[in-house]
This record gives structure tokens, sequence and C-alpha cells, in this order.
């Protein structure tokens, strides 16, 4: 395990959906303020920690800090609450699970209710349970009894905690990204060590699970104005059964940082971080990227006048479900990696494709 492991585990198990980072946040600026030079949190919650403010070229290292979850929308007469999915779930595995709600006064359980195999008809056995088909069960006796604790649009995360496996593996419900957050504050604390040239700053950025528009990664962009960033995500393992390698391609835990090539991907910042990946002697591998990809890259490469920007991921299984599953050499390395990149900037560097 990582030697800021305890940091890490307490990251992932600090519950923070999209739209309510805070308590995360909190942590993750906790730890900064440890090493970094300068530390702020600005208006849409994106959390900034600087090295070197000063120098030049500007580099940003940004890595999400929310994870997907619940909301609630409705609560019944019985007191029963309903909800609808902060980010992309797969309703299936939301059946039967334990639930913490983030109400305003103390965090309430519950669990997911649905009607019990006995009671559905055979012939609807057999179908995909629906987020309409799910409901809430905190105990309340009716809806004056539950509204005493929780309100409408609380946000709800699944109750469950970090899970250390064998081999340096750890499951999470937040693996998704807060593992990318971890990843650029890592990289800082080891830049802050031996300072680099180039002013870097790492941004924990908020919302990208619902960000349509951009979320907190086009407001922090456009803020700091740099000349170059790196998007810290996760991207799909292959290596467990039923994955076909020839349209996903070939990602195992345990392989080192993934370099994404083509799409929001600037082809001079791919070819540095190649370039820092052989010189440090960093396994990694290339993902290709023939559309969008999906993260926070694709809203920062077209912020203000332009970024170049590139994508390093972390191979994940079980993406967006209740135990994601990383190896955590797998951050340490990309951690060290964008140290490497970052140490390599000059003030005369240009990311202009040639």
């Amino acid at each position: 395990m990582s030697s800021n492991h305890n940091f890490l585990l307490r990251l992932l198990d600090t519950p923070g959906p999209s739209g309510f980072e805070t308590a995360a946040a909190r942590e993750w600026r906790d730890e900064a303020t440890r090493f970094a030079d300068d530390v702020l949190t600005d208006v849409t919650g994106n959390t900034i920690a600087a090295v070197n403010p000063g120098g030049s070229p500007r580099l940003m290292l940004a890595g999400h800090i929310d994870e997907i979850g619940l909301m609630i929308v409705h609560v019944d007469s019985d007191g029963f609450l309903y909800f609808q999915t902060i980010g992309g779930w797969d309703s299936q595995v939301l059946v039967g699970q334990r639930v913490i709600i983030q109400a305003a006064k103390e965090p309430v359980e519950g669990v997911i209710g649905k009607k019990a195999v006995h009671l559905i008809d055979s012939d609807d056995r057999d179908k995909v349970s629906k987020v309409s088909d799910l409901w809430i069960d905190i105990g309340a006796k009716s809806d004056k009894d539950a509204l005493k604790r929780v309100a409408i649009g609380d946000p709800v995360v699944l109750a469950s905690r970090a899970l250390e496996l064998p081999n340096h593996r750890v499951a999470s419900r937040a693996i998704d990204n807060r593992i990318g957050a971890y990843v650029v504050l890592e990289a800082l604390r080891l830049l802050s060590r031996r300072k680099p040239k180039a002013a870097v700053f790492a941004v924990a950025t908020t919302q990208e699970e619902i960000a349509w528009s951009g979320g907190g990664a086009r407001t922090s962009a456009t803020a700091l104005d740099p000349d170059v960033a790196i998007v810290v995500d996760v991207t799909h393992a292959t290596d467990h059964p039923g994955v076909e390698k020839k349209i996903h391609g070939d990602f195992k835990l345990g392989g080192g940082p993934v370099l994404s090539r083509g799409s929001a991907v600037n082809h001079t910042v791919f070819e540095h971080l190649v370039a820092a990946a052989k010189a440090e002697k960093i396994a990694h591998t290339v993902q290709a990227a023939p559309r969008d990809t999906g993260t926070d890259a694709d809203a920062i490469y077209t912020s203000r006048q332009g970024i170049a920007t590139g994508l390093v991921s972390v191979p994940n299984r079980y993406m967006h479900s209740p135990n994601e599953m990383v190896d955590v050499g797998d951050l340490d390395k990309a951690a060290k990696l964008l140290a490497a990149f970052a140490r390599r900037l000059k003030a005369t560097t240009s990311f202009i494709p040639s």
C-alpha cells in the first residue's frame, strides 16, 4: 500500500457526490496544506493547491473529487423515500444496498428496498430493476416522521468502506474518481520536495460525473489559465472475464498508468508524457481515444483560447459499482509520472503541434 495510504483510505471513505463534494474536498485541502505553497477553494467548490506558483510554464493537474450517488426527490405518506441518481448507475447494483443520507443535522442510515422475489409475477422476475422500482427505507412511520430527519434534495451514498485486498488492491465505491484527486495531490507532494521551474497547480475538480457543460474543470481552467494541463481519471481495466480486448483495449491492474492518445489530447503533451515515462522507467500502456474521452479533459482542452491537455488514466475494475477496484501501485506510478513531466517543463516548452 502507498506510503500515504491512510490519507487515501480517508479520502475514499468520505462522502462526496457530484454537487456535494464539500467533505471530501475538506480532507483533500487539509492534506494539501501540509506541503503546498498555496491552497484555496473557489466558488464552484474546486480546491486548488500550488507549488511554485510564480514559475513558468503554468501546469494544471486535474482529478475530479466527486463520486456518483443518489438524491432524495420524494417522501410518500408512509415515510418511504424515492430517489434519482447522481451520475450514471447500473440500477441492478443498487438493489438491497445499505445507504447513508447526508442530511443537514447528521447522517441518516437506510436500506434500498424492492418488492421481494416471492411477490413478483413470474413473467417479471427476469426483468431489470429500474430506479423507479426502488425506494429507501429509513424505518420511518410516516412522511412527517421521515422529514424530521431528511429533506428533499439530500444526497445519498452507499454505506460501504474502502476494502484493502492482497497484491496492493483496494476496492471502494469512490475510486472514480477520488483516486484522480489523490494522484494529482501526491504528484504535488513529490514536487514540493524538489521544486520544478514550472508553476504547478493540483486541482480537485467538482461535478465531473454530471458535467455536461464542463463542471468544475472548465471554471478552474478558466481561472488558472494554464499553458498545459494533465487530467487524471480512471479507465476500464479489461483483465477480468467477459471483456473483448479487441474493442476495449488491453489494460491490467498493476500495468501502470494509461496514456490517452487522440481526441482531446494534445499530441505534443502525449509525446512528452511518453518520454517522461520511458526516462523514469515507468510501466505504461496507450489507449486510443478516437472520440471524446468522457473525462475533464473534454472540458479543459477547449477552455479559454485552447489549453494543451493530456490524459493519464488508472485501470479500474467494476466502474460505477459499489466495489470499484484499482492497484495502488498504479496510483504511485501515475503520481511519479506527473512529477517527472512537470520537472521536464521549461519556460520555452512549446505545445503547438508540429
